[in-house]
């Protein structure tokens, strides 16, 4: 994961910039139709594969990457993983079949702001695409929340992939009120969700997990919660969650 910050956006003066990829050319003709019928977004190029979105996001600088998973050449967790290692400013969704999808969760710790299942509502495909540039990461946040710890039990189980906790020493670095707002972000809440069990405005919210992501190296907000399984600062609440 790559330094970034919640205050991201599409910059005001021009359109949300986005890269389409995916090896159906038909899905990506769908998607274009219901994209750009929308103000303010721009479709501004197409990939295929992996490689292809990879250099594309570099030449063409987007803002959000709608990216599908299995592909020829590259896969898109591969190619999600090299676009946040060139901490490029782009925010990757990943379009995947199933909610609870290794390949969502391979594509979250690779570095994706979110996941989308290819059935998605035309109107939530669009509101997603505008949260993800907005820098409000976390779409669906109790479903990721809800994949993570699938997968973290899974590990615990001895079967399946999961996440192994590994401490950081970065975690010293934060106050104990960020600390308390991490783990809070961690269960899916919202700044407002935050605000009202911390008796906090906001504003200050938003400054915390500003100061939290900058501290951490974080790209954004569902990077703070793959962080906080990753290291073992959340651990699975129930087993039949």
């Amino acid at each position: 994961m790559t330094a970034g910050s919640e205050g991201f956006s599409a910059s005001n003066e021009h359109n949300l910039r986005l890269l389409l990829v995916d090896d159906q050319p038909l899905l990506r003709v769908g998607f274009r139709m219901v994209l750009e019928s929308e103000e303010g977004i721009e479709v501004v190029g197409e990939a295929g594969d992996g490689a292809e979105a990879v250099r594309l996001t570099r030449e063409l600088a987007p803002d959000v990457v709608l990216m599908d998973v299995r592909m020829p050449r590259m896969d898109g967790i591969e190619a999600t993983r090299l676009i946040a290692a060139a901490q490029s400013p782009a925010r990757v969704i990943i379009l995947t079949t199933f909610d609870l999808d290794e390949y969502a969760f391979a594509g979250l710790q690779a570095g994706a702001s979110a996941f989308l299942l290819k059935d998605v509502a035309p109107a939530e495909l669009v509101q997603a695409v505008r949260l993800v540039a907005s820098g409000d990461a976390v779409v669906s946040p109790r479903v990721t929340q809800r994949l993570l710890e699938t997968y973290v039990r899974a590990r615990a189980g001895g079967g399946g992939r999961g996440l192994e906790a590994q401490p950081d020493p970065l975690l010293r670095d934060l106050t104990p009120r960020e600390l308390e707002v991490l783990h809070a972000i961690c269960e899916g809440l919202s700044n407002a969700e935050i605000a009202r069990r911390l008796y906090l405005s906001e504003a200050t919210v938003k400054s915390h997990v500003r100061r939290i992501l900058s501290k951490l190296h974080l790209r954004d907000r569902v990077q703070a919660v793959v962080y906080g399984y990753e290291t073992g600062l959340v651990v699975p609440s129930n087993p039949d969650y």
